[in-house]
């Protein structure tokens, strides 16, 4: 949609309130009017004479629409330079004059759209309507809006109060005119009852959006190409700039970014204090920016390349191209349909020819069936006779061959019972052998049966007898053991005393050893100086010694004679004389056998020792005996 279709659609509108009396028709002097505003708003000169002259053959009477139509296109609307003027000011003015006429709310209803809403209402209409004249907008179109609008509410529309408003005759009829659209919009039903503000602020948002293609607005940080320092201002995307303002009531503009297809934007890391950082960059400069978060950096990269990728298509509006694409859907879900209709309509028709054709294949069927009838009956008629005719002379056939035929089945089937039988007596006689047969077999068996049991008891009663022996011999192995572990407590408490008095006796034999060494070194030192009477005393006092010596020998032998077990303390009978048997306890056996060893050393060491002492007692006698008289004190 171009800009000459836009313009013709707001003074379309002013043209039709200029016609008080409906007649499509307006008076010259309000047409001169309405040429000169637009001519002001549209920013280019103004030539009533061209008026005039455009209409000299027609002085007394009105305009049409149609006798208006080249003057506006001639003199004013291929004048038109685009961006020389503001497209809101040629809407106000058209609005101005069909509100006045058209648009009378009523004043008791509190939900009545102000001024400003209903102008941007209009306009939105007027993008979204068809371009054809009366100017309606499609349902579909109307519920795209309604959406939009709820959506920048953030409710959801109220599509059961949209489609019974859609229902009305009128609509229905005349299609979806603004005046319509106006008056649903102020009942208050689809905004859901919201305030006035929020629904305002709503309109206002969607009106930026679609008619002045406002892609996105909001605050951004941006740093500043001279100082480098960062400051907010209040953004405004549209396809072709990026407009940016001290604040957001965009009256004072700080610059502006032109885009085409050499600009890019990216992603930027956090940075100088500043997160969710991006930058656009041009053919001569690059614009750092920050967003409040990562989800507005996310939507202002998207909507700057898609502001970028329009620029690149050729494209000047985001909403036009929405729009064209979904009239093309539109028209094409008509064709579908128009097709799909006409595809229902041809099967249709051929559905009709086809049950025409059945049912003249059943009238033609029905009347083959009455002649096949008809002839049935008369052949019926010839043949019954010659039937009955025939009927006498099969019946007297018919008994000659039953009777015969009765005779050979009977004789098969005596032949067949007879040989039935045969095969049955030669069955059972081979199953009587086969149960004679079996009859030996399991007799056998239960011989063999009785045979293996009587071997199986005597088993078991030799088991048993078994059994009780090694009970019993358990048993007295257990006596035994306990026997023997009393004994051996026994032995150990004896043995615990004679190692005592061994050690005592040792004791005592190692204090006369020393005797004697004393004595003996008295001896050599006193030399000849002891006396005779002296010597005489020492050689009776070394006899004694020896005598005590042998004495504590015997006791020392008696004593490292060890005891074995089984031993009595009353007796002194021999460890080597004790027989243990070996199947009871070969524990005892084998410490016997180590303890034999032990009692030979002993013996060894008393011999040794008992030798020893008398050598020593003939040593003290012979050096007493060559000793002089003395005094010597010998214990």
């Amino acid at each position: 949609m171009d800009l000459r279709s836009e313009l013709l659609k707001s003074i379309w509108y002013g043209f039709t309130a200029l016609d008080l009396e409906k007649s499509g028709k307006v008076s010259k002097s309000q047409l001169k009017v309405l040429s000169h505003n637009l001519c002001t708003v549209l920013s280019i000169p103004h030539d009533p004479v061209a008026l005039e002259e455009h209409f000299r053959d027609d002085d007394d009477g009105p305009v049409s629409s149609q006798g208006y139509m080249p003057y506006l296109n001639k003199y004013i609307l291929d004048k038109v330079e685009e961006g020389c003027f503001v497209k809101e000011q040629v809407d106000e003015l058209c609005w101005t004059l069909t509100a006045k006429k058209n648009y009378k709310p009523a004043k008791d209803n509190k939900n009545v759209l102000p001024g400003k809403d209903a102008f941007h209402l209009w306009s939105l209409f007027n993008f979204l309507s068809e371009d054809k004249y009366p100017l309606v907008m499609v349902p579909d179109e109307v519920e795209y809006l309604l959406k939009k609008i709820c959506m920048a509410m953030s409710v959801e529309l109220n599509c059961v109060e949209l489609e019974d408003f859609i229902s009305q005759d009128a609509v229905r009829q005349n299609g979806f005119t603004v005046w319509s659209f106006l008056e649903m919009m102020n009942t208050g039903k689809i905004t859901r009852g919201m305030g006035q503000e929020i629904t305002s602020m709503a309109i206002e948002e969607v009106y930026r959006e679609i008619v002045a293609d406002v892609l996105k607005e909001g605050y951004l940080w941006k740093k500043s190409q001279l100082r480098r320092n960062w400051k907010e201002r209040w953004f405004t995307l549209r396809p072709i700039t990026l407009d940016y303002y001290t604040s957001e009531d965009r009256k004072e503009r700080q610059g502006s970014i032109a885009l085409d297809g050499n600009c890019c934007v990216e992603v930027l890391p956090d940075r100088d204090g500043k997160r969710c950082m991006f930058c656009l960059k041009t053919l001569s400069k690059t614009y750092e920016m920050s967003a409040s978060d990562t989800k507005q950096r996310q939507e202002w990269t998207a909507a700057i390349q898609t502001a970028i990728r329009l620029h690149t298509e050729g494209k000047t509006s985001l909403h036009k191209d929405l729009k064209l694409k979904r009239r093309e859907q539109r028209e094409q879900r008509e064709k579908r349909r128009l097709a799909k209709e006409e595809e229902q309509q041809r099967f249709q028709a051929l559905q009709e020819e086809k049950e025409r054709k059945l049912a003249e294949l059943e009238l033609l069927k029905e009347a083959q069936r009455q002649a096949q009838v008809l002839l049935e009956q008369d052949e019926m008629r010839r043949r019954q006779h010659h039937e009955e005719m025939q009927q006498a002379l099969e019946v007297q056939l018919r008994e000659a061959k039953e009777s015969r035929a009765t005779m050979q089945a009977e004789m098969v089937l005596k032949e067949e019972e007879a040989e039935r039988q045969r095969k049955r007596i030669k069955e059972l006689e081979e199953m009587q052998t086969s149960l004679e047969e079996a009859l030996q077999q399991e007799i056998k068996a239960r011989q063999d049966e009785e045979v293996f049991r009587y071997a199986q008891t005597g088993l078991l009663s030799e088991e048993e007898d078994k059994m009780k022996a090694l009970m019993a011999l358990q048993e007295e192995q257990e006596e035994y053991i306990l026997k023997t572990q009393r004994e051996k407590q026994e032995l150990r408490q004896e043995m615990e005393n004679k190692s005592r008095a061994l050690e005592e006796a040792q004791r005592q034999l190692e204090e006369v050893r020393a005797n004697r060494y004393r004595v003996d070194q008295d001896v050599v030192v006193s030399g000849n100086n002891v006396d005779s009477s002296f010597c005489q005393a020492a050689q009776r006092k070394l006899r004694q010694a020896s005598t005590n010596v042998k004495h504590w020998n015997v006791q020392m032998n008696r004593l490292m004679r060890p005891i074995g077990p089984g031993g009595r303390l009353r007796h002194t009978t021999p460890v080597s004389s004790l027989t243990i048997p070996s199947q009871r306890d070969p524990g005892l056996r084998l410490r016997q056998r180590s303890e034999e060893p032990d009692e030979e050393s002993k013996e060894n060491v008393d011999n040794s020792s008992s030798a020893g002492s008398g050598c020593e007692g003939e040593r003290v006698e012979r050096r007493l005996s060559q000793a002089s008289n003395g005094d010597m004190d010998i214990p």
